[in-house]
């Protein structure tokens, strides 16, 4: 199964258009959604192009090919924009023979784990810092932001293919961190 994972669009126009060109391009079969998706937050700069209902009606075209957690920066008004359920604070999705725990990342993340097994994977953004790494018997993975990145790394996203987590460069799809999920 390949999926692909964008994080923290923070109501940005250009960045979404990218998501889904990209998206439509990977042949993934889900787009994971993981959080802050139209509004900006009171914390960060507006970012470019922002224009929260245009990004929600874009996502809208994809819904049913959509899974999503909330972000700290969503509420139940942007839900009423979306057309796929965005208010759950985690998700699961289950391979062969482990588990994505997906979640934004401010109630779980890297320092604070839910409880995982040995080879399960947390998927988590709001850092808007890329990271895919083993941290003792888990892997942790934040494919960072598309709209706002931050830690001096460019804009990103991230794709499960073949075993394998790597975030790419929005813009370019040079590779900046990769983990394979195998032991």
């Amino acid at each position: 199964m390949k999926l692909m994972f964008a994080a923290d669009i923070h109501g940005s126009l250009p960045a979404t258009e990218q998501v889904l060109d990209i998206f439509s391009r990977s042949q993934a079969h889900w787009l994971i959604v993981l959080g802050d998706v139209l509004n900006h937050g009171p914390r960060n700069a507006l970012p470019p192009g922002y224009a929260p209902a245009q990004v929600a009606e874009r996502l809208n075209q994809v819904a049913g090919k959509i899974i999503a957690v909330r972000g700290n920066c969503d509420s139940e008004v942007d839900q009423m924009l979306l057309h796929f359920p965005l208010m759950a604070p985690w998700q699961q999705v289950l391979l062969d023979t482990r588990r994505l725990f997906l979640t934004h990342g401010h109630l779980y993340g890297p320092d604070n784990l839910p409880p995982l097994n040995p080879g399960d994977v947390l998927v988590s953004g709001h850092t808007h810092i890329p990271l895919a790494e083993r941290r003792g018997e888990v892997i942790v993975f934040n494919p960072g932001s598309v709209s706002i990145p931050k830690g001096g790394f460019a804009a990103s996203y991230g794709m499960l293919d073949d075993d394998v987590l790597t975030v790419y460069g929005l813009a370019d799809g040079k590779v900046i961190a990769d983990i394979a999920i195998t032991p």
